[in-house]
């Protein structure tokens, strides 16, 4: 639409027979219908007086306000007819109005009072010269912000981003999902995993038997009482404790021991059985270590377990008496040890503590805490005051019990990728054996020194990670490892040289995965050749092996024994065997 001279909207861009048509219904004569009162007056009031609203457009530096011009049709809404239609304000060749009309004064007659009526120098603009000053000032800005964002280019560069935007999503393809089939055959499962007894009576609630490390109770540093899991068995943690103090006051027969032959060995091992009445869960979780008292009197056991806790189990008690449980740690107990110079001290380590538990003052002493993952320890001297210590990040510390404090003596990295097991030499204190990742080497510990120790012999022939490594328990002669490559070897240490030779080689599947404690070979204390090891086979057995890869015995039980025993222990002086599986049941073969 645009204005006319003569104050009337003419139609712009309409067909000549569009026109024609209005022309006909707009009255102009006398003979032509007139429109009502009202509505005549309010089509009269559009075709003499305008409202226009003009809004200057933002320059860059300066805030520029708004200008409104003003008509007497004030019901109209702002810069737009009454129908609806936008008004736009177009220069024309049209002559300018008579003096006195609102067009001549302005918009309505009434001056802007933020205009001065200047121009700005651009008073004789082509096609403008009819305008108001402000009203060409405003163009110029309209002209220039025009030119502004043009030589920004946004329509260009909003272009080119879009196609690269719909270009990289055009790669994505969105994968349908699945749909749920509602008659889904429902699979089966076992009663163990719907927590039902063979009976058919619901299991109690129970906590899962692979708990997160969370879940486990967080021990504070320092020395701990002797304090049991359950305090109403208070009465029956005394007695064992009283038992393990009295039996530890026993001194063992100081004769000579000799080591029986070989037949006469394997009858020993051939009377020793495995009854319903010395199988008991001692801890809640997986058995992850285990210690024998070197009583004679009677077979007392410790276990420590994934998160944390010792049992003690005096297998010749028959009564509730027999086992009780403490949390001396927060994590897997990986080591344990009764002390070879007074066995009322039982010392456990941990991640991150070494203990030891004296039974003389009902207390868990903290000997060693370190923010360095521990693996492993053995004693150094036979008086057990001073210890070597294996860390997981491969390093090893001598730690010495008579030195006040919780710090190392001394922190060796020894080259290790891991360290998980260092064991002494029985005979020659000052050399111990570590195994870890690949690598098994024999070092002095007179020689140690914080970077850079050099092993006083190798033994090379691993190809995946070493669990155990272990000397023979009289001489030293011999050293048998574990590894992940499903072989057993034992290596001739009778002289450490540089390289010690492989004696023999056994295969045997060490694969116990990730819910099995792995397998450790130790030496049976009474027979200086012959050593003991965990079995994946079925029927579940232990097995018994000569250091020349012969097999000499298998202890097994059809009806008692359903499990794997990763861990295992041998008393030094009685015929008795203590196997440890996952659960935390504790199997003893005696005669």
């Amino acid at each position: 639409m645009a204005l006319s001279q003569t104050g009337t909207l003419e139609p712009e861009g309409l067909s000549p027979r569009t026109q024609q048509r209005m022309q006909e219904s707009t009255p102009t004569g006398p003979g032509q219908p007139r429109l009502s009162p009202q509505r005549g007056e309010r089509r009269a009031g559009v075709a003499q007086q305008l409202r226009v609203l003009l809004t200057p457009m933002a320059v860059a530096g300066r805030r520029m306000p708004q200008k409104r011009l003003l008509g007497a049709y004030g019901g109209a809404a702002e810069g737009r007819a009454p129908g609806g239609k936008r008004l736009c304000l177009e220069p024309s060749p049209e002559p300018s109005p008579p003096p006195g009309s609102p067009a001549a004064s302005g918009s309505d007659g009434v001056l802007d009072a933020d205009s001065d009526g200047s121009d700005g120098g651009d008073a004789a603009l082509d096609g403008y010269s009819q305008l108001s000053a402000y009203e060409r000032k405003r163009l110029k800005n309209i002209t220039e912000n025009a030119k502004f964002f043009a030589a920004l280019k946004l329509h260009e560069s909003a272009a080119r981003l879009y196609q690269i935007t719909t270009k990289r999503q055009s790669r994505v393809t969105k994968r349908d999902k699945p749909k749920k089939v509602e008659d889904e055959t429902v699979r089966r499962r076992s009663m163990r995993l719907q927590r039902v007894e063979p009976s058919g009576i619901p299991m109690p609630e129970m906590m899962p038997a692979q708990p997160g490390a969370e879940e486990y109770p967080q021990v504070p540093a320092g020395p701990l009482p002797m304090v049991q899991d359950q305090m109403e068995n208070s009465k029956l943690m005394e007695e064992l404790l009283t038992t393990w103090m009295r039996i530890s006051e026993m001194k063992a027969n100081d004769t000579e021991k000799r080591m029986p032959g070989l037949q006469r060995y394997q009858d020993s091992l051939n009377s020793m059985v495995l009854s319903e009445d010395n199988i008991k869960k001692v801890v809640k979780y997986r058995v992850c270590s285990m210690a024998i008292h070197p009583s004679e009197s009677l077979i007392f056991v410790a276990a420590g377990d994934k998160s944390g806790q010792i049992g003690l189990w005096n297998v010749d008690c028959k009564s509730e008496a027999a086992a009780c449980v403490f949390i001396p740690h927060s994590y897997s107990v990986s080591c344990m040890h009764f002390s070879p110079f007074n066995p009322a001290h039982l010392l456990s380590l941990s991640s991150e503590s070494l203990r030891c538990g004296d039974v003389t003052k009902a207390v868990f002493d903290e000997i060693w805490r370190s923010e360095e993952n521990l693996s492993s320890f053995d004693f150094l001297e036979d008086n057990a005051t001073t210890a070597i210590v294996g860390h997981w990040d491969g390093d090893v510390a001598v730690v010495d019990r008579r030195t006040p404090g919780t710090s190392s003596e001394l922190s060796a990295d020894i080259g290790f990728k891991r360290t998980r097991t260092v064991h002494v030499h029985p005979v020659n204190k000052q050399y111990f054996v570590a195994a870890g990742s690949v690598d098994v080497c024999i070092y002095d510990v007179r020689y140690l020194k914080p970077k850079g120790n050099k092993p006083v012999s190798s033994l090379k022939g691993h190809t995946k990670s070493v669990a155990s490594a272990y000397f023979s328990p009289v001489t030293g002669n011999r050293v048998v490892t574990v590894c992940a490559d499903d072989k057993l070897r034992i290596y001739d240490t009778t002289s450490l040289s540089s390289a010690v030779t492989v004696l023999s080689t056994v295969s045997h599947n060490n694969n116990t995965g990730r819910w099995l404690t792995r397998f450790r070979a130790i030496w049976d204390p009474k027979q200086e050749d012959c050593f003991v090891v965990g079995s994946m086979a079925r029927p579940r057995h232990i097995e018994v092996f000569q250091d020349t890869g012969k097999l000499l015995h298998t202890f097994y039980n059809l009806n008692c024994l359903a499990s794997v025993c990763s861990i295992n222990v041998v008393h030094p002086s009685k015929n008795v065997l203590v196997g440890g599986n996952s659960s935390g049941r504790l199997h003893v073969f005696k005669e």
